[in-house]
């Protein structure tokens, strides 16, 4: 299965509730943050809520 690393890379600053509460459950707080998920549908939904603010890499499974 492959891993996506999401990075946060624009502040939440302006962001409306729905779309903080996204950053939250991904695991990211602060800018320039990484966090990493299994690719799942559930994960893909939460990161195109927030595709402005974060930026999405595919990682090799280990």
């Amino acid at each position: 299965m492959a891993r996506l690393k999401i990075t946060q890379i624009k502040s939440r600053i302006g962001a409306d509730k729905r779309q903080c509460a996204n950053l939250d459950a991904l695991g990211l707080k602060k800018i320039n943050a990484s966090v990493e998920h299994d690719d799942s549908v559930i994960i893909k939904g939460m990161i195109a809520r927030v595709k402005h603010l974060v930026k999405v890499e595919e990682v090799a499974a280990e």
